[in-house]
């Protein structure tokens, strides 16, 4: 145990090895280093730590705050590649079921992303970094949890793509029903996507409005987790709402122009068969007053 114990404080950072329990051939020590357990530097402790070989052919095993975040992020690490592969599979083909498009879909997903990362570096400057602490009357922990941006991530990717199915909804069903009355594809697609943006921003302002209101009152809370949560989704909503739906969304499509519905042979003849469609009937109403061809 005394070898063991020289062996553990040899590690860099480690200040003090202690023995605070002994019972039946069990020997629990208390290893102190500078840092708190999220820190990357406690981290890369725990990592030196695992790697000293206990003599005699005994067995170590490294728990407390700082192993359950290594151990916690490991398994993060492992899983969450896994279901962000399913989630952006399960996208990608429910939007082309309802589109007929590789193209959106993929756009879609990248979009979204925009986002949500967008929002995450809002939280990270805010609550990790600690800026306004003094505004949202809050005290910075200097890290941020690593479970809080996974919650996030699900609430949010699922939201966004709700705003992404509304607009292009619109955007499909125009773009189908003046396939007879405007041969140009180009001009047919920038009637398609100003005509879905005119008759989506309301509902999508208005809802993105009601959730910021629900959803920014949590960032009114006493507790820090509550309030990040509150102030990374409103931020998120706010960007997807104005910057990317009302923006970057349009003006993609509208610099694709006719790829926006490109899709493979195959696929596309599948999807005339099988693929989900709006029906037309207000076509004649909504060519009124965007620019009608007639």
């Amino acid at each position: 145990m005394a070898a063991y114990t020289d062996d553990l404080l040899a590690v860099d950072r480690v200040i003090d090895v202690q023995p605070v329990a002994d019972r039946d051939d069990v020997t629990l020590l208390r290893v102190a280093w500078e840092g708190n357990s999220q820190a990357e530097t406690s981290q890369q402790v725990v990592h030196d730590l695992r790697a000293v070989e206990p003599p005699g052919g005994t067995q170590a095993l490294v728990g407390g705050l700082s192993a359950d975040t290594v151990d916690l992020l490991g398994s993060i690490g492992d899983h969450l590649p896994w279901m962000a592969l399913v989630v952006v599979l399960v996208m990608l083909v429910l939007l082309f079921l309802a589109f007929g498009s590789v193209v959106l879909p993929i756009k879609a997903v990248l979009m979204n992303a925009l986002s949500i990362t967008a929002s995450f570096g809002v939280v990270t400057w805010i609550f990790s970094e600690g800026h306004l602490e003094g505004l949202l009357g809050y005290t910075s922990s200097g890290f941020l949890d690593a479970t809080q941006p996974i919650l996030m991530l699900a609430i949010l990717f699922g939201l966004s793509m709700d705003y992404e199915v509304f607009l292009l909804s619109r955007v499909r069903e125009q773009w189908d029903a003046t396939e007879d009355t405007v041969p140009d594809p180009g001009r047919r697609n920038d009637l398609a996507v100003a005509t879905g943006l005119q008759r989506t921003g309301r509902i999508i302002t208005s809802a993105a409005l009601l959730l910021a209101i629900v959803i920014g009152a949590f960032g009114t809370s006493d507790i820090v987790f509550m309030k990040m949560i509150g102030i990374g989704m409103l931020v998120a909503l706010l960007i997807d709402a104005t910057v990317v739906r009302a923006l970057l969304v349009p003006a993609t499509m509208k610099l694709l122009g006719r790829w926006n519905w490109w899709a493979p042979g195959p696929l596309a003849r599948w999807w005339e068969r099988h693929g989900f469609r709006e029906e037309a009937s207000t076509a004649a109403r909504d060519l009124d007053g965007v620019g009608s061809p007639r």
